[in-house]
């Protein structure tokens, strides 16, 4: 698992954990015609408190674009306005290479990104493939184990308790926590990323203990 600690994890906060992401997949891998009242249902199994609320105060909210590697945290962004593919390469010329050059990457880093559709359409993957950014392979149907989604726990977490009063705050309340991530989670979070795997195959998709 040493390719784990010279690349950037890269995603954007979701609603719901990743541990109830997989028993959403487990659950419509087993009957693709499964309807979304009894998703829900199998869903009690994962306690309420697993479940991540919008982060939103004010009438607002902010969606983020983050990277980090075992160091460090890499860079943050705000994501304005409506979300596609040239934006979303937009956000990687600006925040990847400059991130990988702050946290001292060496040269076989690799970049990990989810199979979100504007991360895997055909503009995106020719332009990784024209600006050579090797990006890690994911399966198609794989549980979300991207190791920030802990990191946007943590960030949702502090953002809460700082109780921002408008949208503005909130960006800049969560620009300064992210500053303050220690080295040492990103380290632990990337440490103990093979028994997640392991963890993961044993309950065949399901839910883990992580």
């Amino acid at each position: 698992m040493e390719q784990w600690r010279t690349f950037p994890g890269v995603a954007r906060p979701t609603k719901i954990t990743p541990r109830a992401q997989r028993q959403l997949i487990q659950e419509v891998t087993k009957d693709p015609t499964t309807t979304s009242k009894e998703l829900q249902a199998s869903l009690a199994s994962v306690k309420k408190k697993n479940i991540i609320p919008t982060v939103k105060y004010g009438g607002g909210s902010v969606m983020l674009w983050g990277c980090f590697a075992a160091s460090r945290p890499g860079r943050l962004a705000v994501m304005n306005g409506t979300m596609n593919s040239a934006v979303y390469q937009k956000i990687l010329k600006e925040n990847v290479r400059p991130s990988v050059c702050d946290l001292k990457l060496k040269q076989t880093w690799v970049l990990q990104q989810d199979n979100d559709p504007k991360h895997t359409s055909k503009s995106t993957s020719e332009w990784l493939k024209k600006i050579i950014m090797k990006t890690l392979e994911w399966p198609n149907q794989s549980p979300d184990l991207n190791p920030i989604e802990m990191l946007w726990n943590d960030l949702k977490k502090v953002g809460h308790a700082r109780k921002p009063s408008n949208v503005a705050e909130l960006q800049q309340f969560c620009k300064d926590e992210w500053a303050k991530i220690p080295p040492q989670r990103c380290n632990r979070l990337i440490a103990s990323y093979g028994k997640r795997l392991i963890a993961v195959v044993a309950a065949k998709g399901g839910p883990t203990s992580y």
